[in-house]
């Protein structure tokens, strides 16, 4: 990768380097040759240009010759090298990588480096050493050759390629001749963005607006940048998703090839479709989803036989018939990886005309699907199963709400016997999972309540009642009978992979357990895990724990190479069953049916869907964070007084 620092034009003639000075110039040359040598072969040493190490070192411009001639000697020394202009150190551990660096919110970030590198992990860049680098940028790093405890770590040297030129802004501050100053979410509060304005434009503190960079500058220097469009004003809270969708850079539009290829499937299932496939609409399905889904990507079917073995049907929209590879429909949903949900609304993966109609599983109408049929014995344990495209006709579209006061008996419904042998199963199927280690947590979720402006005005907790377990229950594990029968045909595919927690996670987590009273290991298994949350369950302490823990876990991807779920402890794993809403789902569906499943093609796919699912959930977070801190103000401006019970929960 690297060469060895050859001499500049200038100097092509020079013999040596030393042999023409002057005594006065020998003297400056020996001591800056010392400095130089020491500087260059200390261990906090990174790749620099001449220009960077003349400012580093603090030398005249008069002295640059001088540092040449030096350069060339420790080249002949085999003590430095070059590449592409930078002057490295002839140590190992300064070979340069290239990567993707992904940022973090406080600030560090992570370098995702090129196929070929020799470090299996991404590399760890703290905060003071990321340059002034912006999440997606495509950067050269140094890796330290001591690896930390965070794994290896390494410090940005320079940005090759931007990954943006667009940013989303807020008007913080205005400067004298008509110059205001943003703060940028993505570039962090220590970043100065200085907007420039034409005569026609004007702007007011607290704008909210899209950014065209001019120049990055540092982080000593401000970044320059015009006006490209105007949201609106903080005030307003109508604009906080599309304030996100613009910083994170989420497709909002669709083409208008793929929106035509999505209406040329018409409003209904065709009769010559229907009679390709297995008929299924004579059997008693339905759906179970929250109040406000509008995409319903499975349907259910049970039943019992004699033997008392339970025959469960998990019904997934067939999606790959409507989206072909290659074509528009595929490129814009590959592009988007995935939909993204914020308050009240969602940024879909495929337009409304197959997302919301021919696509979701709604009730009284044919719809086409790929069903999983799985037979299990009184156990729990799946004895047979087999899979088909079929055809269904959804009875009933449930909420969760609905189904679970059916179970309760408070609402009447002839689909009770149904949902009570569908518990049956459910409660199995938690059995089986418990005893090969995985862990439940069952934390409610606060849903933030917001009006059709976007201003929240209240919260709702949605328990994960038995109706939640029920539907996840036969999810995971049609998920699971899909991802181990491609396995057993030999295929490739897009595992859902997550990787055991560090060493240093679980001891720090077990400190904490204990100093909560309970008894932990100092490295606890899962079956330890699954103990602690049972006694903690009832304490007020139990969601705390369970979201710390779930904090340090390591966050779970998509990869072509298998290693295993560690949070479901299970060999092998995919998604299947969100094929409207994720993109891997729907190649799964196509490998099944006997689609390309090259290794390289499903290993990029992997790799750009875990980074849009990140992607998606920061924006998605930065909305809710901020719908909070509205709601939370609103109730200030109600009682200034009012007061609160609260745990803590960290000191920093």
């Amino acid at each position: 990768m690297s060469k060895s620092y050859k001499k500049s034009k200038k100097k092509q003639n020079q013999t040596s380097a030393a042999s023409k000075q002057t005594g006065k110039q020998k003297k400056l040359f020996s001591n800056l040759l010392k400095i130089v040598k020491q500087f260059v072969l200390g261990k906090n040493f990174f790749p620099l240009t001449e220009k960077e190490l003349m400012e580093r070192l603090a030398l005249p411009q008069e002295h640059l010759p001088i540092l040449q001639q030096i350069l060339e000697e420790l080249a002949e020394q085999k003590l430095v090298e070059k590449n592409q202009e930078r002057i490295l150190s002839a140590q190992p551990s300064q070979q340069l990588f290239s990567g993707t660096v992904r940022m973090h919110a406080r600030g560090f970030g992570f370098v995702q480096l090129e196929s070929g590198s020799p470090y299996s992990e991404d590399i760890f860049v703290p905060k003071q050493l990321t340059k002034n680098a912006v999440d997606g940028d495509l950067v050269e790093v140094v890796v330290n050759p001591v690896v930390s405890e965070k794994g290896p770590e390494g410090k940005i040297i320079s940005i090759l390629q931007r990954a943006r030129t667009h940013l989303g802004a807020i008007i913080r501050a205005r400067e004298p001749g008509d110059e205001f100053i943003a703060y940028a979410p993505m570039l962090g509060m220590q970043q100065r963005v200085l907007v420039q304005l034409s005569k026609s434009q004007s702007l007011k503190i607290g704008d909210r607006v899209v950014l065209e960079v001019i120049d990055w500058g540092s982080k000593e220097s401000d970044v320059i940048a015009k006006l490209a469009s105007y949201l609106g004003h903080i005030s307003d809270a109508s604009c906080d998703t599309l304030a996100a969708i613009e910083e994170f850079e989420l497709k909002k539009t669709f083409s208008s090839k793929a929106i035509e290829e999505a209406k040329s499937f018409g409003k209904r299932v065709l009769p010559k479709e229907i009679q390709k496939r297995e008929d299924l609409r004579h059997l008693t399905t339905f759906t179970i989803d929250p109040d406000t889904a509008k995409d319903f990507d499975d349907a259910l079917t049970i039943s019992v036989d004699k033997k008392g073995h339970y025959h469960l049907i998990v019904h997934i929209a067939d999606v790959s018939h409507y989206v072909r590879p290659d074509s528009a429909l595929d490129q814009e949903a590959q592009s988007r990886s995935n939909s993204t949900y914020f308050p009240n609304y969602c940024l879909p993966m495929l337009p409304g005309e197959l997302s919301e109609n021919l696509c979701s599983l709604k009730a009284n109408v044919n719809r086409l699907t790929v069903s999983v049929f799985m037979e299990f014995d009184p156990n729990g344990t799946l004895v047979d199963y087999r899979i088909a495209r079929t055809v269904i006709k959804s009875a009933k579209r449930f909420t969760y709400k609905e189904a679970k006061e059916v179970l309760d008996q408070k609402r009447k419904s002839s689909h009770l016997e149904t949902l009570q042998l569908m518990t049956k199963l459910c409660k199995l199927l938690k059995i089986k999972r418990h005893e090969r280690g995985s862990i439940e947590f069952s934390l409610p979720e606060l849903v933030i309540l917001v009006d059709k402006e976007g201003m929240p005005y209240g919260t709702d907790y949605v328990l994960y009642d038995i109706t939640h377990q029920m539907v996840e229950e036969f999810m995971l594990k049609a998920n699971e009978t899909i991802a181990l029968h491609l396995h057993k045909q030999g295929k490739n595919l897009t595992y859902r992979i997550h990787d055991t927690p560090a060493e240093e996670n679980l001891r720090d987590f077990s400190l904490l357990a204990n100093a909560f009273g309970f008894k932990l290991p100092d490295l606890p298994t899962a079956y330890d895990m699954q103990e602690l949350f049972q006694q903690a369950a009832d304490t007020p302490y139990g969601n705390y724990l369970a979201s710390n823990y779930i904090r340090r876990m390591r966050l779970a991807a998509y990869s072509a190479e298998n290693i295993g779920h560690y949070g479901l402890s299970l060999e092998h794993y995919c998604h299947f069953t969100s094929p409207i809403r994720r993109y891997v789902d729907l190649v799964v569906h196509r490998i099944l049916f006997g689609e390309d499943d090259d290794f390289e093609y499903l290993q990029a796919v992997c790799q750009h869907a875990s980074e849009q699912e990140r992607i998606s959930a920061k924006a998605e977070m930065s909305v809710l964070a901020l719908k909070k801190l509205r709601l939370l103000h609103s109730r200030y401006k109600q009682d200034p007084y009012q007061h609160y019970q609260a745990i803590i929960t960290k000191v920093k």
